[in-house]
């Protein structure tokens, strides 16, 4: 079944399937089924056109999908904008919230860059290019 653009499964119970929704979770859940007088514990294919309606109709007070995903992009930019410690972490691409970085971080960080020195596999290369040099003036 397709509510307000989010395919969801009829299957599904209620509680379940409407943490489907970008930004709505559990406790949000519970406040959606209230405002709609929805059973959380009815299968999605069992609700009726006036129940999907409700539904609709309480989705409407909460910010999801589009709406929130623009506000939280909006609020990243802004915070890039007037470079504040937390917009510059997201403009280097550093962890924004506390999180340690020596170690860990490696999602945000990505792939181990050697910076200053040399790995040892560098190193190598570097020493048999210059044995080669070496012997190559010799001759």
């Amino acid at each position: 079944m397709r509510i307000s653009g989010v395919e969801i499964p009829d299957n599904e119970r209620a509680e379940v399937a409407l943490t489907r929704f970008y930004g709505i979770g559990p406790v949000n859940v519970v406040a959606l089924a209230k405002m709609s007088k929805i059973d959380l514990n009815t299968r999605i294919k069992d609700l009726s056109r006036d129940d999907i309606g409700a539904l609709m109709k309480a989705l409407e007070n909460f910010a999801t999908e589009g709406d929130l995903k623009k506000e939280v992009r909006e609020n990243i930019d802004r915070l890039r904008a007037i470079k504040c410690y937390r917009g510059i972490r997201h403009i280097v691409g550093l962890p924004v919230r506390g999180q340690r970085t020596k170690s860990n971080a490696r999602t945000r960080k990505g792939k181990k860059r050697t910076v200053g020195s040399l790995t040892k596999e560098a190193w190598a290369k570097i020493e048999t290019q210059q044995k080669a040099a070496s012997i190559a003036t010799n001759k």
